[in-house]
């Protein structure tokens, strides 16, 4: 039998390995410790993703709504394509949608937009919590005036 693929050595042969014995019910093959922490990571790369979008998305809603003689169709482009790919998110992983009830989850995505916001800007006065609902934010027709 060919020696197993070391996780630390190569995660991607590792992978193919692992989905191998699954799929040949080789359970007493798999790299369980090691298994388990990448699909639980799967779940966490998902989160970061839907966060990472939806701080960009509020970033440019910021720009639109206090640099209004900057407005462009590149943060148009930018806001739609967010929108979609935050909608993607949810729809791919329906239970993400709790974070979007969730108000630590929320301080902390508007954090990182006011952050981005402010050093493309150069403004510093933004709103403390996020001025608006998420069926706003994810509507496609709506923009911060």
């Amino acid at each position: 039998m060919p020696q197993a693929v070391c996780y630390e050595d190569d995660v991607a042969a590792w992978a193919v390995e692992q989905a191998g014995f699954l799929l040949a019910r080789r359970f007493d093959l798999l790299d369980a410790e090691h298994l388990a922490e990448e699909i639980a990571d799967v779940g966490k790369s998902e989160q970061r993703e839907l966060a990472h979008r939806m701080a960009l998305l509020l970033a440019h809603l910021l720009k639109w709504q206090y640099q209004p003689e900057r407005r462009g169709a590149s943060w148009r482009i930018t806001i739609r394509n967010q929108r979609r790919g935050v909608v993607r998110c949810l729809k791919d992983a329906p239970s993400l949608t709790t974070r979007l009830r969730n108000s630590e989850w929320w301080n902390g995505v508007w954090d990182d937009a006011v952050a981005q916001a402010a050093s493309e800007t150069g403004l510093a006065h933004f709103p403390e919590t996020c001025p608006w609902r998420a069926e706003e934010i994810l509507d496609p027709e709506w923009l911060a005036e």
